[in-house]
């Protein structure tokens, strides 16, 4: 098990960019999936996007197009892009490795 971190959060506009870091207290070279969640207020956790090992990657759609997954296995860090960024993107954004590790989550606000 291993402690993630995120970073990145905060308040855009409508159409800014933001990045969110997660990094990890340990390794993850060997990891499986990780990916990122999103919960909006009154909603349930969702998938927004996942990387496996490979490099293989998958988005939900309300956000393909627009959001980039990635991971850097040297620096234990994975990242996410987000562009176009619409209100109803509003929500904490949490990091999650399978299979049973999160980061405390970070919120992003997109105003109209």
């Amino acid at each position: 098990q291993v402690q993630l971190v995120e970073s990145g959060g905060g308040l855009v506009q409508a159409g800014g960019s933001l990045r969110l870091s997660c990094t990890a207290s340990g390794s993850i070279f060997s990891r499986g999936f990780m990916g990122w969640f999103r919960q909006a207020p009154g909603k349930q956790r969702e998938l927004v996007a996942g990387v496996i090992g490979s490099g293989t990657t998958n988005y939900v759609d309300a956000v393909k197009g627009r959001f980039t997954i990635s991971r850097d296995n040297a620096e234990n860090t994975m990242y996410l892009q987000m562009n176009s960024l619409k209100p109803e993107d509003t929500a904490v954004y949490y990091c999650h490795i399978a299979p049973t590790d999160w980061g405390q989550g970070t919120q992003v606000t997109v105003s109209s």
